[in-house]
């Protein structure tokens, strides 16, 4: 038994270090990365290509909350991050088994509502309910098993769907690079988007009771159009880039107009709103605003002032159904980081990353939500997109080889 086991963990250790050998890493912070990487490999379904949120249910976003989800299943929000991520990692094969999930996603839906979240087999019927005997983690019930999620109208899928499968178009290493009849697919994704673009919705939060015209839903259908416009001019199809581009430029219009909140001289959550939301720092991340416009850099400095508790930052203000959130969201935490690079705060960025990285445990993972005065996780575990946060932001910050090479 013994020669067994030992026999089975030298093949184990072989597997990861010939694999992470393949890909690119930046100069510094190279462990955490790869790390995040095999944390991302060990979370997709081979048979499908997804990639699954987390391994858990129901462990509390803070405690006592009864903020309990399960996320074992796929949303499509992940899409861009993910993609994104791999492909800095030079990990193409990984991305093109992701991306032909997204594109199988993408033909369910037949041109209609593309519901949020995913079955690792692609299945569409989530059904949530509490398991009553199950006391939860730490006795902190309810224990949820389906997601309610899946019966959500949430327009930022459509502008995620787009961004991660414009990829395909411009990557010549892939095995099976998209072409003509996958761009007209992405157009019914983007006509859908143009068709709900400033109507109201669950939002990227998934808030249960509540809906409006959120700015972040806005932006990903902007984004839609956007990547789409980019796509035909690649595809040699000048007038469907006219088109797409004409859809763009007249939302990105009314999205500067209509979320601009004059009082908190900020970009709101929502059209015509007054509250403070993290998603918005997206809008430089997606290339839809210049970060050193003079409105964006005024609404990071409100978001650091009413969402940070130190380097970490919350989601949002406002009060949702389970009132005001306790803890910070790491990858709100890690959108902070890339707007201050961007704006050229490198050296704040650099330190609340390496705050984030020692907020890791032992095995150098993080769940989805970090405790501001504790330094606790909570959240469910090991969360893709906190880990996806990591890699994308090492490789923003780091050094260049060629400065030590």
């Amino acid at each position: 038994v013994g020669d067994t086991a030992r026999h089975f963990e030298q093949e184990t250790v072989a597997y990861w270090r010939n694999w992470s050998q393949r890909l690119a890493v930046p100069l510094e912070w190279q462990d955490a990365v790869i790390r995040a990487a095999i944390t991302l490999k060990l979370s997709v379904f081979e048979d499908t290509g997804a990639i699954v949120a987390a391994m858990t249910t129901s462990i509390p976003e803070a405690p006592h909350s009864q903020r309990n989800w399960d996320y074992r299943f796929c949303w499509l929000r992940d899409a861009f991050f993910v993609v994104r991520a791999l492909n800095s990692l030079a990990e193409v094969g990984t991305m093109e088994d992701y991306l032909g999930w997204l594109t199988n996603a993408v033909v369910g839906a037949n041109g209609g509502h593309v519901q949020p979240l995913f079955g690792i087999g692609l299945e569409r019927d989530l059904p949530e309910h509490i398991c009553e005997h199950l006391p939860g983690y730490r006795g902190m019930g309810p224990v949820r098993v389906g997601n309610q999620a899946h019966e959500h109208f949430q327009h930022d899928v459509y502008g995620n769907i787009v961004l991660a499968a414009a990829q395909a178009f411009h990557d010549k290493r892939l095995l099976h690079p998209a072409g003509l009849a996958d761009f007209k697919r992405l157009e019914a994704v983007g006509e859908k988007a143009v068709s709900i673009f400033d109507q109201p919705d669950a939002g990227m939060w998934e808030l249960r009771t509540r809906a409006r015209v959120h700015t972040s839903s806005a932006l990903m259908c902007w984004a839609a159009c956007d990547r789409l416009a980019k796509i035909a001019r690649t595809l040699g199809l000048p007038d469907r880039e006219g088109h797409w581009a004409g859809h763009a430029h007249a939302m990105r219009e009314r999205i500067l107009r209509e979320s601009w909140s004059a009082e908190r001289q900020s970009f709101a959550e929502s059209f015509g709103g007054h509250d403070l939301d993290a998603s918005v720092l997206l809008m430089a991340e997606v290339g839809f605003i210049d970060p050193r416009d003079p409105r964006f850099l005024s609404t990071l400095d409100a978001l650091e002032t009413h969402l940070c508790d130190g380097p970490y930052m919350r989601r949002y203000e406002a009060a949702d159904d389970f009132g005001k959130p306790e803890t910070a969201f790491n990858i709100c935490t890690f959108w902070r980081i890339d707007a201050l690079a961007r704006v050229g705060r490198v050296a704040e960025a650099r330190s609340i990353f390496e705050t984030m990285l020692r907020a890791r445990n032992p095995l150098g993972l993080l769940s989805e939500d970090t405790h501001p005065v504790t330094g606790e996780m909570w959240g469910n575990y090991p969360q893709t997109y906190s880990m996806v946060g990591i890699i994308n932001a090492a490789v923003r910050l780091s050094a260049a080889w060629d400065s030590v090479i």
